[in-house]
């Protein structure tokens, strides 16, 4: 798993029916873009350190100006 700046971390729900949570990564601790990852989650609008567990994928957004290069993949 690997992310940038403006992706958005999407986590299943822990129960059937549990929609789960989504947010958008405000940070990364390694340069290489994997977690974990600072995340202002959308319904609560907190930032928390997150590592990702199986249920969690990333859906990734086109870099803006602001945002550094996108990690590659190997």
């Amino acid at each position: 798993m690997w992310a940038r700046v403006g992706d958005r971390l999407i986590v299943g729900g822990a129960t059937v029916g549990d929609e789960g949570r989504d947010g958008e990564i405000v940070g990364l601790h390694h340069t290489d873009g994997t977690p974990p990852y600072d995340v202002r989650w959308s319904d609560t609008d907190r930032v928390t350190l997150v590592f990702p567990g199986p249920d969690a994928h990333v859906q990734h957004f086109p870099p803006t100006g602001r945002q550094s290069a996108a990690p590659r993949r190997r």
